[in-house]
C-alpha cells in the first residue's frame, strides 16, 4: 500500500523565487479542467433540449463563464514549467473540487430551482462528494436537464474528478501520478498497472460497464430509461441522489430495490479486484482480507436487522430481509438511498447503522467512510496488543491479505482514525452550538464526514436538510469535502508549513 503524506526530498523548482508552489502550472491545470466541466454542462444542455425544456440556456450561460475563466487561467500560466510537485497536486485537487462546485451550482441558481447561494453550493458539493444530502423538498419539480446534472455530478465524483480526467483525458503526462495520489490520499488500492493512465482507463471501463448493466436491468424492471440512467449513475457512485422525492421507495418494486442494492454493494468493493479478476487472477478476489470483512459486516448486520424487523415490527420475512439488506448496503457503502425510514426501527438497530456509517466501503471503491481496510488494521492491531501482554517479547506484525504491513502504515492508520474521530466530535459540537439537537448533530456530523446523506432524527432518510441553519450548511459542506478527500488532502492546505518557501 502506498502512503503519500511524506513531503520530504521534494527538490522543487517551482518557477518563482524560492517558492515551493508552482502557481502558473496550477492555473494551467485548473483552466484545462474547467473546459472539461464545461463539456459536462453542454451534455446536460443537450438533455434539456431533447426534452424540450428551456433550462438549456442556463447550462450554456455557465459554459460561457467557464470558457472565459478557463482561458484567463491558461493565459496566466504562460511560461509555466511542466512539472507538478506533490504540493502543486494538493492545491490543484482542492481548488478543482471547489471550482467545480462553484460553477456547478450556477445552473441551479440561474434557473431558480435553488434560489439561495448557500443551498445551491450545498446541493452541488453534496453531489460531487457523493454525499447525497439534499435541501430539495420537491425534486420532481426540477427539469430533466437539472436532474441529469445532479446525477452526473455524483457519477464524476464517485471515482474522483482527477481520476476521471486521467482516464478520459490523459493530458498531464508524467504528472498524473501526483494528481491521482493527491485525490486518493491514505490507504489506497494496489497499483495494478505500471502506468497510472492505463489503470485509470481500466477502472473507469469497469465503472461504466456497471452503469450499463444496471441501467438495462432497471429498464427491464419497469423503470423509465431516464430514471434508470440517473439511478445507475448515483448507485455505482454510491451517491444516493434520486430523481424522486421518495427515493427508490417511489417505485414500490422489490425487483428494482434488489438490483440497486446489489450494484451499490458491488460499487463498494475495491475496483482493482475486478481488474485482477478480468486478468485471470480471480483467486485474489475472495482472498482479499478487506473484501471478506466488508461482506461479513453487511451479512451480519442484515441478518440481525432482518430478524429484528420480523419479530419486533411485524414485517413479513421477505420484506424484513429486503428492507434490512437495502438500508444496510446503502448506509455501509455510504450511498444514502432509502426505501424505509429506520427512525421507526428499534433504537438498537440505529447503533448498528451508525457502525456502518463510520466503516464505509472498501479502499479503491466509490464508498466513503473510514474504509474497511483501516477498521481491519485497527482490529488486528488491538488483537496484537492482547497477545503482546501475554508474550511481551513476541514480534507481532499486522497482516492484510497475507502481506505484512510496515509499521509506518499501521501508524498512519492509527493517526487517521484519531483525526477522523476528532473531526467528527468538533463537527458535532459546532452543530450543537448552532442549535441543532443532540441526535441530529450526531447524525449530521458522521453523515457529512462519511459522505452518507441520510442522518438521524429530523434529518433522517424521510427528510431533507433544508431546515438547517445556513451556518450549519456551510459547516457540513466543509465536512463533506474533507471527508471525500480523506481529511489530509484538504487540511494539509491549512497547515502553515505547507506554504513555507523552504
Amino acid at each position: 500500500m502506498e502512503e503519500i503524506y511524506d513531503l520530504n526530498h521534494l527538490n522543487l523548482q517551482a518557477g518563482g523565487g524560492n517558492s515551493l508552489i508552482n502557481g502558473r502550472m496550477i492555473c494551467r491545470v485548473l483552466g484545462i479542467l474547467l473546459f472539461i466541466e464545461s463539456a459536462m454542462l453542454v451534455l446536460c444542455a443537450g438533455v434539456s433540449v431533447y426534452y424540450g425544456e428551456h433550462d438549456a440556456r442556463y447550462f450554456l450561460y455557465t459554459v460561457g463563464m467557464l470558457i472565459v475563466v478557463g482561458l484567463g487561467l491558461i493565459f496566466l500560466s504562460r511560461g509555466a514549467s511542466n512539472r507538478i510537485t506533490r504540493r502543486d497536486a494538493y492545491c490543484i485537487v482542492a481548488f478543482t473540487w471547489l471550482m467545480f462546485t462553484l460553477f456547478g451550482m450556477l445552473p441551479f441558481y440561474f434557473c431558480g430551482s435553488i434560489p439561495s447561494i448557500t443551498d445551491a453550493w450545498f446541493e452541488t458539493l453534496s453531489g460531487f462528494t457523493t454525499t447525497g444530502a439534499t435541501i430539495l423538498d420537491d425534486i420532481e419539480s426540477l427539469s430533466h436537464g437539472m436532474l441529469f446534472w445532479r446525477s452526473l455530478t455524483q457519477w464524476i465524483g464517485g471515482l474522483g474528478i482527477m481520476f476521471f480526467t486521467i482516464a478520459v483525458f490523459p493530458i498531464f503526462g508524467g504528472n498524473n501520478m501526483h494528481l491521482f495520489s493527491a485525490e486518493a490520499t491514505g490507504v489506497i488500492h494496489d497499483k495494478i498497472h505500471p502506468k497510472i493512465t492505463v489503470m485509470a482507463k481500466w477502472i473507469w471501463s469497469i465503472y461504466l460497464m456497471l452503469v450499463i448493466v444496471e441501467t438495462v436491468l432497471l429498464v427491464l424492471g419497469g423503470m423509465g430509461l431516464f430514471d434508470a440512467v440517473c439511478h445507475s449513475f448515483t448507485s455505482t457512485a454510491t451517491g444516493g441522489y434520486s430523481t424522486k422525492q421518495a427515493s427508490v421507495g417511489h417505485w414500490q418494486s422489490p425487483y428494482i430495490q434488489y438490483v440497486i442494492a446489489v450494484f451499490t454493494m458491488l460499487s463498494g468493493i475495491n475496483f482493482s479486484l475486478y481488474f485482477l479478476t478480468l486478468k485471470g487472477q480471480g483467486k485474489s478476489f475472495f482472498r482479499n482480507s478487506e473484501l471478506r470483512w466488508y461482506l461479513k459486516s453487511i451479512g451480519v448486520l442484515t441478518l440481525i436487522i432482518s430478524v429484528t424487523l420480523f419479530f419486533m415490527r411485524d414485517y413479513d420475512a421477505e420484506n424484513a430481509f429486503r428492507q434490512a439488506f437495502f438500508q444496510v448496503v446503502s448506509i455501509h457503502t455510504t450511498c444514502g438511498f432509502a426505501t424505509d425510514d429506520y427512525n421507526f426501527w428499534p433504537p438498537f438497530t440505529w447503533m448498528l447503522l451508525i457502525y456502518a456509517m463510520f466503516v464505509g466501503g472498501c479502499t479503491g471503491s466509490t464508498g466513503g467512510g473510514m474504509k474497511c481496510m483501516r477498521i481491519g488494521v485497527l482490529a488486528l492491531n488491538i488483537r496484537n496488543e492482547f497477545k503482546r501482554l501475554i508474550h511481551p517479547n513476541a514480534i507481532l506484525p499486522v497482516r492484510i491479505s497475507g502481506r505484512v504491513l510496515p509499521p509506518s502504515t499501521v501508524a498512519t492508520v492509527n493517526t487517521f482514525f484519531v483525526f477522523y474521530i476528532l473531526c467528527f466530535l468538533i463537527g458535532m459540537t459546532a452543530l450543537l452550538a448552532m442549535g441543532v439537537g443532540v441526535d441530529e448533530a450526531f447524525g449530521l456530523s458522521i453523515s457529512s464526514l462519511s459522505n452518507i446523506g441520510p442522518a438521524l432524527g429530523d434529518y433522517g432518510p424521510a427528510f431533507s436538510w433544508a431546515s438547517l441553519p445556513d451556518a450549519a450548511k456551510w459547516l457540513t459542506s466543509f465536512m463533506m469535502l474533507i471527508g471525500r478527500l480523506e481529511l489530509f488532502g484538504v487540511m494539509l492546505l491549512l497547515y502553515s508549513g505547507f506554504w513555507a518557501k523552504r
